[in-house]
């Protein structure tokens, strides 16, 4: 699943079309996942917000967060060991858990079209 989710990424970045042959992935229910509820009624919009191209605000500490969207912030999602750490805390804080490949690799597809 890890080289499904360097794939995607890579993907992503390059500029090509989002879904790679039996990847698997899909940005549509990246978006569906981006809109779920977690733990303690949490979304991935309540720090990065709803529009992807400006910046968000974290709701607890208040610090800035740059832009999601690769079109306006494309480091965003270059650097892999950055994105699997941001993974990691994000999932955990909002949903109580860490993501699933799966998921990883949705949230990558939507994410990357923004």
């Amino acid at each position: 699943m890890k080289r499904r989710l360097i794939l995607i990424s890579l993907t992503a970045l390059s500029g090509a079309p989002v879904l790679a042959a039996g990847t698997g992935f899909n940005a549509p229910e990246g978006k569906v996942l981006w809109g779920r509820t977690g733990q303690e009624g949490r979304l991935c919009a309540d720090c990065h917000g709803s529009e992807l191209k400006a910046p968000g605000k974290h709701v607890k500490t208040g610090k800035r967060i740059e832009a999601m969207a690769p079109s306006v912030n494309p480091g965003r999602l270059a650097d892999l060991k950055k994105v699997e750490k941001w993974f990691k805390r994000n999932c955990e804080w909002t949903w109580g858990r860490e993501c699933t490949a799966q998921e990883k690799g949705h949230l990558l597809a939507w994410l990357s079209q923004q």
